[in-house]
Protein backbone atom coordinates (compact mmCIF):
# COMPACT_ATOMS: atom_id res chain seq x y z
CA UNK A 1 0.00 0.00 0.00
CA UNK A 2 1.36 3.43 -0.90
CA UNK A 3 2.58 5.68 1.88
CA UNK A 4 2.98 9.42 1.94
CA UNK A 5 5.10 12.06 3.55
CA UNK A 6 2.89 15.08 4.14
CA UNK A 7 4.38 18.39 5.22
CA UNK A 8 2.44 21.47 6.29
CA UNK A 9 4.93 24.32 6.03
CA UNK A 10 4.34 27.65 7.74
CA UNK A 11 6.34 30.74 8.61
CA UNK A 12 9.03 30.44 5.96
CA UNK A 13 12.12 32.55 6.45
CA UNK A 14 14.03 32.96 3.16
CA UNK A 15 17.57 31.65 3.43
CA UNK A 16 20.19 30.22 1.03
CA UNK A 17 20.07 26.92 2.95
CA UNK A 18 16.49 26.38 1.71
CA UNK A 19 17.81 26.44 -1.86
CA UNK A 20 20.51 23.95 -0.93
CA UNK A 21 17.87 21.68 0.62
CA UNK A 22 15.80 21.84 -2.57
CA UNK A 23 18.86 21.05 -4.68
CA UNK A 24 19.73 17.99 -2.56
CA UNK A 25 16.42 16.42 -1.52
CA UNK A 26 15.71 14.45 -4.70
CA UNK A 27 18.93 12.47 -4.30
CA UNK A 28 17.69 11.38 -0.84
CA UNK A 29 14.32 10.27 -2.25
CA UNK A 30 15.62 8.30 -5.23
CA UNK A 31 16.97 5.26 -3.32
CA UNK A 32 13.55 4.85 -1.67
CA UNK A 33 11.43 5.38 -4.78
CA UNK A 34 10.07 8.63 -3.38
CA UNK A 35 8.55 11.28 -5.58
CA UNK A 36 6.92 14.66 -5.19
CA UNK A 37 3.16 14.67 -5.76
CA UNK A 38 2.55 18.22 -4.46
CA UNK A 39 5.28 20.76 -3.86
CA UNK A 40 4.17 23.95 -2.24
CA UNK A 41 1.95 25.89 -4.60
CA UNK A 42 -0.67 27.92 -2.81
CA UNK A 43 -3.81 25.88 -2.31
CA UNK A 44 -7.28 27.04 -3.17
CA UNK A 45 -8.84 27.05 0.28
CA UNK A 46 -12.55 26.23 -0.08
CA UNK A 47 -13.31 25.56 3.62
CA UNK A 48 -11.62 26.93 6.71
CA UNK A 49 -8.14 28.44 6.67
CA UNK A 50 -4.81 27.06 5.53
CA UNK A 51 -1.79 29.07 6.61
CA UNK A 52 1.30 28.14 4.67
CA UNK A 53 1.89 25.59 1.97
CA UNK A 54 2.03 21.82 1.59
CA UNK A 55 4.30 19.14 0.25
CA UNK A 56 3.20 15.59 -0.52
CA UNK A 57 5.71 12.82 -1.19
CA UNK A 58 4.71 9.34 -2.34
CA UNK A 59 6.49 6.07 -1.56
CA UNK A 60 5.74 2.45 -2.47
CA UNK A 61 5.02 1.60 1.17
CA UNK A 62 5.54 2.74 4.76
CA UNK A 63 8.89 0.94 5.07
CA UNK A 64 10.25 2.98 2.15
CA UNK A 65 8.87 6.22 3.64
CA UNK A 66 10.44 5.50 7.03
CA UNK A 67 13.68 4.42 5.38
CA UNK A 68 13.89 7.72 3.52
CA UNK A 69 13.13 9.89 6.56
CA UNK A 70 15.61 8.09 8.83
CA UNK A 71 18.31 7.71 6.18
CA UNK A 72 21.67 9.36 6.88
CA UNK A 73 21.38 11.23 3.56
CA UNK A 74 18.08 12.88 4.50
CA UNK A 75 19.02 13.50 8.12
CA UNK A 76 22.14 15.29 6.88
CA UNK A 77 20.03 17.90 5.07
CA UNK A 78 16.84 18.04 7.18
CA UNK A 79 18.16 20.92 9.30
CA UNK A 80 18.52 23.06 6.15
CA UNK A 81 14.71 23.11 6.07
CA UNK A 82 13.81 22.92 9.75
CA UNK A 83 16.15 25.76 10.71
CA UNK A 84 14.23 28.14 8.41
CA UNK A 85 10.70 26.82 7.95
CA UNK A 86 8.28 26.02 10.74
CA UNK A 87 6.08 23.07 9.94
CA UNK A 88 4.93 19.55 10.55
CA UNK A 89 5.87 16.36 8.69
CA UNK A 90 3.82 13.18 8.86
CA UNK A 91 4.33 9.74 7.38
CA UNK A 92 1.00 8.08 6.68
CA UNK A 93 -0.30 5.03 4.83
CA UNK A 94 -2.71 5.53 1.99
CA UNK A 95 -5.85 3.52 1.45
CA UNK A 96 -5.82 0.55 -0.87
CA UNK A 97 -7.79 -0.02 -4.05
CA UNK A 98 -11.46 -0.54 -3.41
CA UNK A 99 -11.46 1.55 -0.23
CA UNK A 100 -15.05 2.19 0.83
CA UNK A 101 -15.67 4.89 3.46
CA UNK A 102 -18.97 3.21 4.34
CA UNK A 103 -17.00 0.32 5.86
CA UNK A 104 -15.12 2.79 8.07
CA UNK A 105 -18.40 4.39 9.09
CA UNK A 106 -19.79 0.97 10.03
CA UNK A 107 -16.73 0.21 12.20
CA UNK A 108 -16.98 3.61 13.90
CA UNK A 109 -20.71 3.15 14.45
CA UNK A 110 -20.12 -0.29 15.98
CA UNK A 111 -17.45 1.13 18.33
CA UNK A 112 -19.82 3.77 19.75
Amino acid sequence: MSAYGFAHLRARRPHPEILEYLERIQATLDPFGGRFVIHGPPAEVVEGEWPGSMVLLEFRDMDQARGWYHSPAYQEIAHLRTDHIDGDLLLIEGVGPGYDPRERAAKLRAAT
